[in-house]
């Protein structure tokens, strides 16, 4: 792409990021749009996939104003507007958009404003918090903080959320603001940036008719200063679509009406199509997109009830046809044609590249600190994450304490204790399935604001590591030893109980990383908890206590180094165990054949107990954590983040 082009498009934005004073927004242009999916494949069975037509040979300009993409469902609205938008995977996606006649720069998605059908804003915080933290990543550096938050003032008048600036946005366990004002803060996010395009994806979705028709009032009042806006949009109210600028219809990918909106109308009566008295017209192109009008003129037959369902396909098929073919014979087509030559004359269209680059308009060390910050404040905000977390905990730890109470140097204090540490342990590794919702239930989120281009992939990764890591399993790990070591009495050292401590919370993390592994690229937490949970299972029965260690037969004996329980378990074995004597005070001939010292009961389990024997279960654990937090990492920086 011509590195001119590039810089007279971003250049139009000013020099702070936001759009000067009194500009217009951009015309957004698309030139023969194709867009391709294969589906039905399976490499397994090396069975080849069908290729399906999304959008097909889409043309038209939109302009400053309100532009509306309407359609039946399916018909591939929201694909025309990702397409538009910059955020569609460009495989399959042929034809070009341009913005002012120029090719729209690779961080095109980072420029512009997106709001996504569903609300992907942190309910834990408040209307106010998350409108500086959009402004604290998206604008420069060069913008000092205090004009930051003069802006985020503003902004909050002029959607009207004045009243609710301060209230928390709301979850399923908080009561927060109502939809229409939680819409609005979507939409305040992406405003702070000021873009000259603003995609919005069924903003409506979820909303009553009044609060909808609020909402698309708003974003009339914002076109008429000169934004230009795209919406996708299913079945407006009247007093909804008369606010329309430009209306584009599509069948099935295939345009069939793309011009002023409120000629629409007029249009389909000159082919054929009237629009009864008193009827939505929203409701009529849907009737009429369907061929379910009572208003069709023409094609008396098709008309005709049948209960044939081929039939009726067919029917359909003849009006999709007839309402492709009027269009493109049609005097809106043959003008849209000529200004879309106009724009691309002398451009050669076959070089147009489709690079998706993401830009940040702050360093590492800034996202860092305002991620980590909401994160953190979304963690304690959650009483089912923060305070149910060490309730639980609490409770597990005093169950295990009463249970093993007060274990007695004698040979049931031997069953005794390798029962409770193997609890523990298993208990641990339990507990941190936790975690498998950590970056699941924030998915649509995280992929919204980083292609978005609020943080990197790693500031993410990151911030949600630390603080799940220092709230909910070092603290956690930290209150369940000191009342469960204590109540079961086990070696009262010092040295011990810190080697304890130390070795439980290391299990948990190492657990953890493990279900962070299993879970960064799934998108349901159950499916990722049976994942977790057979790989728990698994695992348990090579830790030590279910099959004896050394009888494993060799094919076999490999598994458990794979084996988290089985490294934890053999640590804390070891830490307890050594130096103990279980037969004191009692006659040699009476202890025959007995387990009399901790060495020996570690003999017949196969631990090594020398120093190294021990580190190296923790050497173990930390590798495995690593590894485990690297997969993770992997597999979130790889995932797909285009539909």
């Amino acid at each position: 792409m011509p590195k001119k082009e590039v810089i007279t498009t971003v250049e139009m934005r000013g020099p702070s990021g936001r759009q000067s004073a009194g500009q217009r927004g951009a015309t957004v242009s698309f030139h023969d749009i194709h867009y391709k999916v294969t589906v039905g494949g399976s490499c397994l069975c090396r069975k080849k996939g069908t290729v399906k037509d999304i959008l097909i040979d889409l043309n038209g300009i939109m302009k400053p104003g309100l532009n509306a993409i309407m359609g039946a469902t399916g018909s591939g609205k929201s694909s025309f507007l990702d397409v538009l938008a910059a955020r569609k995977d460009p495989s399959g996606l042929s034809g070009q958009v341009l913005i002012d006649g120029a090719p729209q720069p690779p961080n095109f998605k980072c420029l512009s404003g997106y709001v996504v059908q569903d609300d992907v804003v942190m309910g834990t915080l408040t209307v106010r918090e998350n409108l500086n933290f959009s402004a604290a990543l998206r604008l420069p550096t060069s913008i000092p903080q205090h004009e930051k938050e003069q802006m985020v003032d503003k902004l909050i008048q002029e959607l009207g959320l004045g009243r609710v600036a301060n209230s928390k946005v709301g979850t399923q366990l908080i009561r927060g603001i109502s939809g229409g004002e939680r819409k609005r803060t979507n939409i305040g996010m992406e405003l702070i940036i000021n873009p000259s395009v603003l995609f919005l994806d069924e903003p409506t979705t979820g909303l009553d008719a009044s609060t909808a028709n609020s909402v698309l009032l708003l974003l009339k009042r914002m076109a008429n200063n000169g934004r230009t806006i795209i919406l996708s949009i299913h079945q407006p109210r009247y007093s909804i679509y008369k606010l329309f600028t430009s209306l584009t219809l599509l069948v099935n990918g295939n345009q069939v009406y793309h011009g002023p909106a409120q000629s629409a109308l007029d249009y389909f009566s000159g082919i054929g199509y009237t629009c009864e008295p008193h009827n939505n017209p929203a409701d009529f192109f849907l009737d009429v997109i369907n061929g379910d009008s009572s208003a069709v003129a023409l094609h008396s037959k098709i008309e005709e009830e049948t209960d044939d369902s081929d039939a009726v396909s067919v029917s359909r098929q003849r009006i999709e046809d007839k309402l492709v073919e009027e269009y493109r014979n049609c005097a809106y087509y043959r003008q849209t044609k000529e200004e879309l030559e106009g724009i691309v004359h002398g451009r050669d269209r076959t070089t147009t590249s489709r690079s998706r680059t993401i830009t940040y308009n702050t360093g590492f060390f800034t996202q860092f600190r305002w991620v980590l910050k909401r994160t953190f404040r979304n963690l304690l905000l959650n009483p089912q994450t923060s305070v149910a977390q060490l309730a639980v905990t609490l409770f597990l730890a005093l169950v295990v304490g009463a249970i093993f109470f007060d274990v007695k140097d004698d040979q049931s204090g031997v069953q005794n204790r390798f029962g409770a540490l193997f609890f523990i342990v298993v208990n641990q590794c339990f507990s941190s399935l936790s975690s498998a919702e950590l970056f699941i239930i924030e998915r649509k989120l995280f992929i919204h604001e980083y292609i978005s281009g609020y943080y990197r992939v790693s500031v993410y990764f990151l911030s949600k590591i630390l603080s799940d890591i220092l709230t909910l399993r070092t603290l956690p790990g930290l209150v369940f030893s000191c009342v469960a070591y204590f109540m079961i009495g086990l070696k009262p050292t010092v040295e011990a109980f810190l080697l304890f401590m130390f070795s439980v919370i290391l299990v948990s993390y190492t657990a953890t990383s493990m279900a962070l592994a299993i879970a960064a690229d799934q998108t349901v937490v159950a499916i990722a908890n049976i994942f977790m949970t057979i790989s728990c299972v698994f695992m348990m029965i090579f830790a030590g206590l279910l099959v004896n260690l050394p009888s494993i037969v060799s094919w076999l004996a490999w598994l458990k180094y794979l084996s988290i329980p089985r490294y934890g378990l053999s640590a804390l074995q070891i830490n307890e165990f050594t130096g103990l004597d279980f037969c004191h005070g009692l006659h040699s001939n009476i202890t025959m054949g007995m387990t009399c010292t901790g060495e020996q009961f570690l003999d017949e389990q196969g631990v090594d107990y020398s120093t190294w024997g021990l580190w190296q279960n923790h050497m173990a654990l930390c590798i495995m954590t690593v590894v485990f937090l690297l997969i993770a990492y992997l597999k979130l920086r790889f995932i797909k983040k285009f539909t």
